[in-house]
């Protein structure tokens, strides 16, 4: 695993109507829903390590302490920037800023670990 700290990401959406508050659940505002600006932001951080896991391995999210700052219409762009801040074994740790057109709309702190996909799932379905 060649993954090191300064790695960026980034990820990006239109704010539609199925990514609202009042459509996901978590609310009852027509605004950018806070469970899709995490979505946002994990997609960043998981989609820039992905070039360097090795075959067969992925990661997943396992930590996320976010704060959403600023509300942000439907029609309007959204993006998320990910950097690598700490690599420790298989975990992996992040700084996230997201934003829209006019500017800042919140920022996370994300943890992830490399895993083994087949594995993983295997325990995962062991639960049933």
């Amino acid at each position: 695993m060649s993954i090191e700290i300064g790695i960026k990401g980034s990820s990006s959406a239109l704010v539609e109507k199925e990514d609202t508050a009042q459509i996901v659940g978590s609310g009852d505002l027509l605004v950018y829903a806070t469970p899709c600006m995490v979505a946002l932001m994990e997609g960043a951080a998981c989609e820039s390590i992905a070039p360097f896991l090795a075959e067969g391995e992925s990661s997943v999210g396992t930590m996320m302490n976010v704060v959403h700052t600023s509300a942000t219409p439907v029609g309007m762009e959204v993006r998320a920037e990910s950097l690598v801040t700490a690599v420790d074994g298989r975990k992996v740790c992040f700084e996230i800023v997201a934003y829209d057109e006019v500017g800042e709309i919140g920022r996370a702190t994300h943890e992830r670990f490399i895993i083994k996909a087949d594995r993983f799932l295997e325990k995962t379905y062991d639960k049933l």
